[in-house]
């Protein structure tokens, strides 16, 4: 078992550029100290310089910070692509060890869309549309339906307040 009975665990899930980051830095601006986040792409990218692939080191990784912040007292939110083949088992486990509440939200954003949202970015030139084609799967949902879907209309300011009122993490 991992975390207590007052720690939160959020977990956000899409493909490039649907919004999570966005999501994950306004709930920690939102909710100040004691919120973790616990990025794919700061582990997988910048910390350990490998390629996204089945079995790959940041996905135990990923599972260890989170429960070590989680066990530490901190609210969690993982967020990233964090394909469900690759990576559902261990957020399915993270969850199911979770002695707080657990939310998952997948974000649906269709490609025309992501490709808007990512021509906005800063690091709009570090990968194109043939990368993010590449990498986009539609619907890449967690199997047993516990993710609720944020879709392209959903405002970041009203998605923000929908996941701090369902993980009731308001100050």
């Amino acid at each position: 078992m991992t975390g207590s009975d007052t720690t939160r665990l959020i977990v956000l899930r899409g493909n490039s550029a649907s919004g999570k980051s966005t999501v994950a830095a306004r709930l920690r601006a939102h909710h100040g100290r004691g919120l973790a986040v616990v990025g794919q792409d700061v582990i997988r990218r910048d910390i350990l310089k490998e390629p996204d692939v089945p079995g790959a080191a940041n996905i135990g990784l990923i599972d260890a910070v989170a429960r070590y912040a989680l066990d530490a007292g901190y609210h969690v939110v993982v967020e990233g692509i964090l394909y469900a083949d690759r990576y559902g088992p261990m957020l399915t486990a993270l969850g199911a060890d979770h002695r707080g509440m657990s939310r998952y939200y997948y974000f649906d954003v269709p490609f025309a869309e992501t490709l808007r949202r990512h021509a906005t970015k800063p690091a709009v030139g570090a990968y194109g549309e043939e990368e993010m084609r590449r990498w986009y799967r539609p619907r890449d949902l967690l199997d047993g339906g516990r993710e609720e879907i944020i879709g392209p209309g959903s405002p970041l300011e009203e998605t923000v307040r929908r996941i701090l009122a369902d993980a009731r993490l308001h100050r």
